[in-house]
């Protein structure tokens, strides 16, 4: 009996040792992906970032400093978000593919838009494909008060038709990516049932900006959230070019010089819209996956109360 009850006890302590040992194992590979994602995730602005920079010709030194203490401070807040457990700033980031077909969708704006600029100065196949493309997208969308057509009036020269045409097929590329994203977006949601119900999604991570303890029910508020992101998401390509013909001082006959301030005005006058659209919906996926938890909940308390 003695010797049987000395089996056993080695045998729990082996067992307790071996789910610590595994445990343990489980954080080290928890730690190590956290910091390799972290760290591709830095890579990738600083690769955002630089992406005129590297495909515009003619960048002076001084630029080229600019752009990479842009890229890398960056690369640092995206770094020390992503890397630490707490969160700070960035939404849905244990959420994908949420924050991921914003990134592409940003990113591709950026390199189709410096594309279509190269092309003023070393024209290619691709170049002329690009601008083709973005110049019927814009044809199409460029009516009275459209957006479009109050970006082309940005122009210090409205005159001139080619940088008409270039703003236009940069304006038009900006606008089709943007719908891509969207729709891509609601695949996505129609698809995988974004959020997924099957696992568990944390409000706090996710929305680190957003209390859910103030301020009245988290479902009202999260749909008046969303109400008013899609609302914003609407008017903000019409209110962005609206205010900044009125601060026209900040528009010279020397913007059509700066090629890469050019590229990120269009293309965060493209993405912030979409960007709110797509939290708009979003919130208001979350506020319904709350109310039909808090629906599923009240039923199995009935049920309870029946059966007893």
């Amino acid at each position: 009996m003695r010797h049987l009850s000395e089996t056993v006890k080695g045998s729990v302590w082996d067992k307790e040792r071996l789910s610590t040992v595994s445990a343990q194992v489980e954080g080290l590979i928890a730690v190590v992906s956290r910091l390799t994602g972290a760290m591709a995730r830095a890579f990738f602005v600083v690769l955002l970032v630089a992406t005129p920079a590297l495909l515009l010709p003619g960048i002076d030194a001084d630029t080229t400093q600019i752009v990479t203490l842009i890229a890398l401070l960056g690369a640092a807040i995206t770094f020390i978000e992503y890397v630490s457990v707490y969160p700070s700033l960035i939404e849905f980031r244990n959420a994908p593919p949420f924050n991921r077909v914003r990134f592409v969708s940003l990113f591709l704006t950026v390199f189709l838009l410096a594309i279509i600029f190269r092309g003023l100065l070393e024209p290619t196949t691709l170049t002329r494909f690009v601008s083709s493309i973005g110049l019927l997208v814009g044809h199409v969308i460029d009516f009275p008060y459209s957006p479009v057509r109050l970006m082309i009036l940005l122009l210090p020269d409205p005159a001139n038709e080619a940088h008409v045409n270039v703003m236009r097929a940069a304006a038009g590329i900006s606008y089709l990516i943007s719908l891509v994203m969207l729709a891509v977006f609601l695949i996505v949601l129609r698809l995988n049932k974004w959020p997924n119900r099957a696992e568990t999604f944390n409000f706090w991570t996710n929305l680190p900006t957003f209390d859910p303890t103030s301020g009245g029910d988290v479902v009202t508020r999260l749909n008046r959230d969303a109400r008013f992101n899609i609302a914003l998401g609407f008017f903000l390509p019409f209110i962005t070019p609206t205010v900044a013909k009125a601060a026209s001082g900040l528009f010279d006959a020397t913007m059509m010089q700066s090629p890469q301030t050019l590229i990120w005005m269009i293309a965060l006058w493209a993405f912030l819209p979409a960007s709110l659209f797509m939290r708009g919906i979003a919130m208001n996926r979350i506020a319904d996956m709350i109310e039909e938890h808090r629906t599923r909940g009240a039923r199995a308390i009935r049920a309870g109360l029946q059966t007893a």
